[in-house]
């Protein structure tokens, strides 16, 4: 059974930072496509950042310069390092797994059940 389980988020204060983990139990995890995405309160489902499975990335721009992408595929797991936090990243992050490198969710196959961020002022 396909499963992606996120950790590692919490309450912080502006400026910190935090440090997501998505394990994944996905047959030939390496050759995916993975993504984050978040999704604050009244607020769309929006892209952060993939990592292709030959390691190259894109990220919003909101993020650029302050978060970074990552994967161990020895370990089936992916990673993300959230630095200089501000409050408008408050959000649930999803972790995601497909087979097109996109910023649009739909084209994501499995999806993690989320972990909350909150960046307070």
């Amino acid at each position: 059974q396909v499963q992606l389980v996120e950790s590692g988020g919490g309450l912080v204060q502006a400026g910190g930072s935090l440090r997501l983990s998505c394990a994944a139990s996905i047959p030939t995890f390496s050759s995916y496509v993975l993504g984050w995405f978040r999704q604050a309160p009244g607020k769309e489902r929006e892209f952060v950042a993939y990592i292709r499975s030959g390691l190259s990335t894109n990220y919003a721009d909101s993020v650029k310069g302050r978060f970074t992408i990552s994967r161990d595929n020895a370990k089936n797991t992916m990673y993300l390092q959230m630095n200089s936090l501000k409050p408008e990243d408050t959000a649930l992050y999803y972790c995601a797994a497909g087979r097109i490198a996109t910023v649009t969710s739909p084209s994501y196959i499995y999806w993690g059940q989320g972990t909350q961020v909150t960046v307070s002022s």
